[in-house]
């Protein structure tokens, strides 16, 4: 049997196990994102094939997979951040509380700002602590008097203020690597979105700061949906509540975390969360 047909067969075994890849524990939650039959090609190659998602509210959903198997390219789908992108072309749906985010009257800057996105390198604007966070309200309206409170609860949101409160106003590039990233999650809460994707947001960060934005994902899927991208398995155990396997394209099976990590259906999953991927 070739490689190809090999995946083929086992992702036809996750099918049986959960039709259109949904786990029968998903059915008790309300889902808030779902893409369907998702294509997405770079010119003529598919990095992402027919994958068919339902992401639960107020949860954290990990995306796990080899490099290159399309994960950040599906994140980035979520949110319209492949518009930028010249050469890519998308089929199939994404739906937003059954809003279809692709249809011609979807606004795709009032879908980024509903569904906000965390990078994997910290990123944060050369400018104050305090203009990082309210630059993006600010020029959507806020009411200038209104910031200062914005700011104070996008900070706390991303458990930064205490250690920030008393410079403000200094250069937010003077901030060390974990407290970027946070800066950039209070800078994304600031705009008050419902869903927060975050591709490899501690790959690039030592780890105790690693461990204090997974301790922020705990306090933040208390009001936000979370969709994370990761490849450190370890991770995507400890954090997230039900986790999606891709290879190849192919969304290979997807289920509540501990069932797939433990238990999973396709031996191909069993391969690669058990290390003997290959």
């Amino acid at each position: 049997m070739t490689p190809s047909n090999h995946l083929a067969t086992q992702v036809d075994e996750a099918a049986e196990k959960a039709p259109n890849g949904t786990p029968d524990s998903l059915r008790d939650h309300t889902t808030v994102l779902e893409s369907r039959d998702l294509v997405v090609r770079y010119g003529t190659t598919e990095a992402v094939k027919g994958i068919t998602l339902e992401i639960p509210e107020k949860m954290v959903t990990a995306i796990i997979g080899p490099s290159g198997c399309g994960k950040s390219t599906f994140l980035r789908t979520l949110n319209r951040m492949n518009d930028f992108v010249p050469s890519v072309s998308i089929s199939g749906h994404v739906f937003y509380r059954g809003t279809d985010l692709y249809s011609r009257d979807v606004d795709p800057v009032e879908a980024r700002r509903r569904i906000g996105m965390v990078f994997q390198k910290p990123n944060p604007f050369p400018k104050s602590i305090f203009r990082n966070v309210s630059w993006g309200p600010a020029i959507n309206g806020v009411p200038k008097r209104q910031l200062p409170d914005l700011v104070e609860d996008s900070l706390r949101k991303a458990a930064l203020w205490d250690e920030v409160k008393d410079r403000l106003h200094d250069s937010a590039l003077g901030l060390s690597g974990g407290q970027q990233q946070r800066l950039c999650i209070a800078r994304s809460l600031a705009m008050e979105p419902e869903i927060l994707l975050m591709d490899e947001p501690c790959s690039a960060l030592d780890p105790v700061s690693t461990g204090k934005i997974e301790d922020l994902m705990f306090e933040l899927k208390k009001r936000y949906t979370m969709v994370i991208v990761t490849h450190n398995m370890q991770q995507a155990a400890r954090v997230s509540d039900y986790t999606a396997f891709l290879e190849a394209g192919v969304l290979v099976e997807f289920d509540d975390t501990d069932q797939l990590f433990t238990n999973p259906s396709v031996r191909r999953t069993e391969e690669y969360v058990t290390g003997r991927f290959g």
